[in-house]
């Protein structure tokens, strides 16, 4: 598996509760970055991932743009490869949802994400997310 096919399986597990797949596909020892958070690491990441099923929370991407440096003719040439990718995150909360531009750095070794650093408008985050409020208020 290339390192782009690799990220994409990786939020499509997600995207679909496929926890343990997703988690499969994470390097032990990985390093969660979000903009202007704290980093998490290793079984730290494992967890809060677990976490989000146990508590119910949806999640979903869709796919703008990706770009990979490692070559897909030869997956397994490449020692490391870093994914680039420009999409929308939504999540999902007991009838409440935001939606959000993002812009992800991947780094992939042996098959595993390593790095996995998405940056994002917190502005952007917010007001979809008082979106997402106002229409569970008005549905009820």
């Amino acid at each position: 598996m290339t390192a782009e096919q690799t990220v994409r399986a990786f939020l499509e597990h997600l995207a679909r509760a496929e926890t343990e797949a997703a988690l499969a596909l994470l390097d032990p020892e990985v390093e969660w970055r979000n903009t202007a958070m704290p980093t998490f690491r290793g079984a730290r990441v494992h967890q809060m991932i677990g976490d989000m099923e146990r508590r119910g929370v949806g999640f979903d991407v869709r796919w703008h743009h990706v770009a990979a440096t490692d070559d897909p003719a030869e997956p397994d040439q490449a020692d490391e490869a870093t994914v680039l990718t420009d999409r929308t995150d939504v999540i999902r909360y007991s009838g409440w949802e935001t939606s959000f531009r993002v812009r992800g750095t991947f780094t992939v070794r042996e098959g595993r994400i390593t790095l996995w650093d998405d940056a994002f408008s917190w502005l952007e985050l917010l007001g979809s997310g008082l979106v997402g409020l106002g229409k569970v208020l008005t549905s009820r």
